[in-house]
């Protein structure tokens, strides 16, 4: 496959959130705020990538038996990588995501594209479907994150675009509402797909 067709069917055709359902714990959890899940969106961009690159170097070498843990083993140091460059450099956007980094690991998203594409095809092919894959999950999480950081807060990236005149809707910032936005945005995607009827 070109590059151009990988990408494309990665971040679209294959949404892993919107297609397949996956990832969805951190899409309702991180997007309260856009910033949050930016960061969030590039540790998966970067996780996707890279593991799927190295998963895809050492698959002919790679007994059957051990493939599962040697894949999480190698999700687990990318991941450890971005954990500590967090909290070095950006220790307030680290403490915003909690725990939800180190979650990147147990992330379906990211051991999907590990078993799905990267364990069949070439290297570079497959860093380009984790990279692909990521920026998917990202642009679903900033939409969701527009959203509810715009109604929650009235504010976009921190800062204010509603005036005064704005009262926020609190309600905004729970969870749930994620979960609401999430739900609307697979049904507007799915229905977008169907074919058109005469």
């Amino acid at each position: 496959m070109k590059t151009k067709e990988i990408l494309k069917q990665s971040i679209f055709t294959d949404n892993s959130i919107c297609r397949q359902i996956l990832g969805i714990c951190s899409a309702l959890a991180v997007t309260n705020l856009m910033m949050n899940s930016l960061v969030m969106g590039l540790g998966v961009i970067f996780t996707t990538a890279l593991s799927s690159y190295t998963i895809s170097l050492i698959r002919d070498y790679t007994p059957r038996s051990v493939r599962m843990m040697v894949q999480t083993l190698i999700i687990a140091s990318y991941v450890i990588i971005i954990d500590i460059f967090l909290k070095a450099f950006f220790p307030d956007i680290s403490r915003s995501l909690g725990p939800y980094v180190g979650l990147i690991i147990t992330n379906c998203i990211v051991m999907g594209r590990a078993e799905a594409f990267a364990q069949k095809n070439k290297p570079f092919d497959s860093l380009i479907d984790g990279v692909g894959s990521g920026i998917g999950y990202m642009l679903v999480l900033l939409v969701i994150a527009f959203v509810r950081e715009l109604f929650g807060f009235g504010s976009l990236f921190g800062f204010k675009i509603l005036g005064d005149w704005w009262t926020p809707w609190s309600i905004m910032v729970m969870a749930s509402r994620a979960f609401f936005v999430l739900g609307l945005l697979i049904w507007y995607i799915n229905y977008r797909s169907l074919p058109k009827q005469a």
